[in-house]
């Protein structure tokens, strides 16, 4: 498996090693973030919040083109908000697992409103093939709108304002926790000062390679969402490292379309943006995965099947069942 892994890594910043894979791209994982742990309903009457609704969805973004998908169980009592339980993500994984047989399972350990530290521990028991590990604090504000009745648990709207400051320590223990189960890390990078956890880890063989990283671009306290912070990120990339790329809101088609060209990986949803255009919400996750695999063909860039994005990332080939 090592030297198959391998084969698809290459130090992307490098000119040469750039210039001599170009030729031969590598193949495209599209990670479709189909829910997320703060929008719902009331944003978007697509985006999906019961476990039957997330399956369904991650079965049209995985025949659109995705080989991941990443989830964020909803709280049943609470469907605007985000479950601590294992047991509910357990629920999910297996009626998408039911549904997409060979698609990558990934769940976030970021949570929502009110996930602890504990809850993102414990949610780990579900035994998802990847985990999303945020290697540093984000601090955020913003007002959620009104969930209006007929939605399920509607509210009025509220005022967030906080900030998630993880450990070194936690991110630690969450990244030991993930290594224990066989579950793979995906690093999400808010910023480049955040590297230097990422090697705290690596120097501790707290993740194995290949090291994945994801940059969050255009998020609140996140880096600025621009083409030369999304090269300087890719130059600081360690040695045996793969990255994909988020865009927030408006910038995800820009942000995505150069991570492509630059070598990297891309992920799409309703998590990250509702729109196909200024004024033109998309119809749900599918049409966001299908544009992306439009944009990968125009630009000679082949979409990963599920068993070529197993090899990319060192996840077992054959898929985990519930």
């Amino acid at each position: 498996m090592a030297e198959e892994m391998s084969s698809y890594v290459f130090r992307f910043a490098d000119s040469y090693d750039w210039m001599s894979h170009i030729t031969r791209q590598n193949p495209l994982v599209i990670t479709c973030a189909i829910n997320g742990g703060v929008q719902g309903k009331e944003a978007h009457e697509a985006l999906p919040e019961t476990a039957d609704e997330i399956a369904a969805a991650a079965y049209e973004a995985h025949s659109a083109g995705a080989t991941v998908v990443h989830i964020h169980g909803r709280d049943p009592e609470k469907l605007w908000d985000c479950s601590g339980s294992a047991e509910v993500y357990r629920e999910i994984n297996a009626k998408v697992r039911e549904r997409c047989p060979e698609m990558i399972i990934n769940n976030s350990t970021g949570g929502g409103f009110s996930t602890t530290n504990e809850d993102r521990l414990r949610q780990l028991e579900a035994m998802p093939e990847m985990a999303s590990l945020n290697i540093g604090p984000e601090m955020v504000r913003f007002k959620m709108p009104p969930r209006p009745a007929p939605l399920q648990h509607p509210h009025d709207g509220f005022e967030f304002d906080d900030c998630s400051g993880p450990t070194y320590g936690f991110i630690e223990q969450l990244a030991q926790e993930m290594l224990n189960l066989g579950i793979k890390a995906e690093m999400e990078i808010y910023d480049p000062g955040q590297y230097w956890v990422a090697a705290d880890l690596i120097e501790q063989q707290l993740v194995k390679p290949p090291y994945y990283f994801q940059y969050v671009m255009g998020y609140q306290t996140s880096i600025y969402p621009t083409p030369s912070n999304l090269i300087d990120m890719v130059r600081e990339l360690p040695d045996g490292s793969m990255f994909s790329t988020i865009g927030i809101g408006k910038y995800q088609w820009a942000l995505t379309t150069m991570s492509i060209i630059l070598g990297g990986n891309v992920r799409v949803g309703l998590e990250d943006n509702l729109y196909l255009k200024k004024g033109r919400k998309l119809t749900g996750n599918g049409e966001a995965v299908e544009r992306m695999v439009r944009i990968a063909d125009e630009l000679n860039r082949p979409v990963a099947s599920c068993a070529e994005a197993r090899r990319m990332l060192g996840i077992p080939s054959t898929p985990s069942s519930y």
